[in-house]
């Protein structure tokens, strides 16, 4: 196949289910990218929460300053907290993501106090330090892969024409921000991603390990936090698999390195 294709848009999303960050270059660590949801809220049960449970998570902003994270409401910047990027050095207890129990530490009750307000939910903020380790599924990783906070994978990678296929069967165009990939990649057709086992960008090999199955997040108006039947209802119709909606692929890589927009995405195995 002879598709050419390029990486055009790079995201992180330091704390699970806020709002995302553009960059034109990032450094790729261990667990992917850094800072990529190394942050997390969780009840008073220490188990993650996110804008399933909590849609007004969506208008939580997040910038990357000189001091750490500066979080604020998406209508009022000035209703902000900064919180730096190394966690105190504090004794890490277990918190809950999924079906996993993952070492974190416990930041402060300001911040604690200041999200449950922001977000009329209590919960807590926990950071994930260098110590922590979260495999990846050794079905899909025989090695000893790492993740941070992320569902599952280091990586979501999603095709500009497969969003551009999908708009066009909509009323109104979905913004890629309800689908929160971490790359975005120009050129191909449709879903060609699929299609792929194996790729390398700027010398880092990523291993297209598993689609990825949508939830309700989706739905969610990244900028007032609404909620509606679309783009879930429209892509059951032709992405469907068995009971669950698939879009965009999951990733997993070999080593460390930074990658830029611009860059070409070289395919080196196909499925």
């Amino acid at each position: 196949m002879k598709n050419k294709y390029s990486l055009a848009q790079i995201f992180i999303y330091p704390i699970k289910s806020l709002g995302g960050i553009e960059l034109k270059s990032w450094q790729v660590e261990m667990r992917g990218f850094k800072y990529d949801r190394r942050w997390m809220l969780v009840d008073e049960n220490n188990k993650f929460i996110s804008q399933r449970t909590c849609p007004s998570m969506s208008l939580l902003n997040v910038n990357l300053n000189d001091e750490g994270l500066k979080v604020y409401q998406i209508n009022d910047e000035r209703n902000s907290i900064t919180i730096p990027y190394e966690p105190p050095d504090k004794y890490a207890s277990k918190v809950e993501i999924w079906d996993d129990y993952v070492d974190a530490v416990h930041l402060s009750n300001n911040y604690d106090e200041w999200f449950s307000r922001a977000l009329n939910y209590k919960c807590k903020l926990v950071q994930m330090n260098d110590k922590s380790v979260r495999l990846v599924d050794k079905k899909y990783s025989p090695g000893q892969s790492i993740v941070s906070f992320a569902d599952a994978f280091p990586f979501l990678i999603l095709g500009e024409a497969s969003l551009n296929l999908l708009n066009n069967k909509l009323n109104q165009k979905t913004p890629v921000n309800r689908f929160r990939p971490n790359l975005v990649f120009a050129g191909g057709d449709a879903h060609d991603e699929d299609k792929w086992k194996t790729i390398r960008i700027n010398q880092i090999r990523f291993s297209v390990v598993k689609p990825c199955s949508r939830c309700v997040i989706t739905t969610i108006d990244q900028n007032t936090g609404e909620k509606s039947e679309e783009p879930l209802r429209t892509l059951s119709k032709y992405r469907k698999i068995g009971n669950k909606v698939m879009f965009g692929q999951n990733l997993i890589h070999d080593s460390g390195g930074v990658i830029e927009t611009g860059q070409e995405i070289t395919v080196e195995e196909w499925k």
